[in-house]
């Protein structure tokens, strides 16, 4: 067997231990006007500042504080509280009898603070009748955007993802006409964004079903963000369109008997179009209608059940 090939240090690769501030260095010098202010503000809604501090990676200033509870709500964005994780979470920290993992806070204009991350936490310690939370409060407001990214409390799964990014969407239209390419950051993937919209049309729609055919063929586009919301609606009702040819033809190979929890894999596999185009970037419209067409010819006479055996996969995460 041949030495595996050593890969070639390139010249920007930087040591384990180079990146970012040193220790004694993230609490040093005088923080700037804005954290000042900030802590005055935390001071001044009945909490305390218990440091201000730089964080280690990217050398941002920001203040670990103690805030009134009733002061911390989630972001307006953010996906459905779970009861069910919420408990789980109570009677963790309940039997710990500390509370350990701060939230991200974001000064909001209401003399609240938002969380973007902390929604069960703050959920937890309200059922434990907490009267104050840790947090680390964060001087800029856009931090508040960045959901996906900051939430590693509870996984997300792909209706959460969605709902909350067209929720994000709908808000920063109200306040912010740059080009919806320019939320990359905040949006993650524009497939989101069309499947948000479908969620908020059916919150049982089997947005996993067309997910990886999304990603392909929808894109960010240039448009000012109001603007390009109003296409993304007209994508939206095309999809749900899709949705109901492919329901169906769900429908009419479960006539037949068929009961596979694979149906709905099995019939957008067969009426894709792009199954097997590797290298070529599809265009969203015309794949969508060549899928619908596929969808409204779809013969379940020639269906055998051997063929939907054969098609595995996960089954669908959400109902039709």
């Amino acid at each position: 067997m041949p030495a595996a090939k050593k890969r070639k240090k390139k010249k920007d690769d930087a040591p384990a231990s180079s990146r970012g501030l040193e220790a004694r260095k993230l609490a040093s010098t005088d923080p700037p006007a804005a954290v000042k202010s900030l802590a005055d503000r935390i001071e001044k809604d009945g909490g305390a500042v218990i440091g201000t501090y730089r964080d280690p990676l990217g050398g941002n200033w920001q203040v670990l504080a103690a805030l009134p509870l009733d002061r911390v709500e989630p972001t307006p964005y953010q996906r459905d509280l779970s009861e069910a994780h919420v408990g789980k979470l109570a009677i963790a920290i309940d039997k710990l009898d500390r509370y350990l993992d701060p939230v991200i806070a974001v000064p909001a204009d209401d003399g609240k603070y938002w969380s973007p991350n902390g929604y069960h936490r703050i959920g937890a310690m309200r059922n434990l009748g907490a009267r104050s939370i840790v947090a680390i409060v964060v001087p800029e407001h856009e931090v508040a955007h960045r959901i996906l990214a900051l939430n590693t409390e509870k996984a997300h799964n792909l209706r959460e993802r969605a709902l909350e990014v067209i929720r994000l969407a709908e808000a920063l239209a109200q306040m912010d006409d740059r080009p919806e390419k320019e939320f990359e950051t905040e949006f993650e993937e524009p497939a989101l964004l069309t499947l948000g919209l479908c969620y908020q049309i059916n919150g049982r729609f089997s947005g996993g079903a067309f997910h990886s055919i999304l990603k392909r063929i929808d894109k960010f586009s240039s448009s000012k963000l109001p603007k390009a919301l109003e296409a993304r609606r007209e994508r939206a009702a095309k999809v749900m369109e899709l949705n109901d040819a492919v329901n169906a033809a769900i429908a009419a190979l479960k006539s037949r008997g068929m009961e596979s929890p694979y149906l709905r894999a099995f019939v957008v596999a067969r009426i894709n179009p792009i199954r097997f185009q590797r290298k070529s970037v599809p265009d969203f419209d015309e794949t969508i209608d060549k899928m619908i067409a596929s969808a409204k010819k779809f013969d379940a006479t020639k269906i055998k059940a051997d063929q939907v055996a054969r098609t595995g996969g996960p089954p669908s995460e959400e109902g039709s």
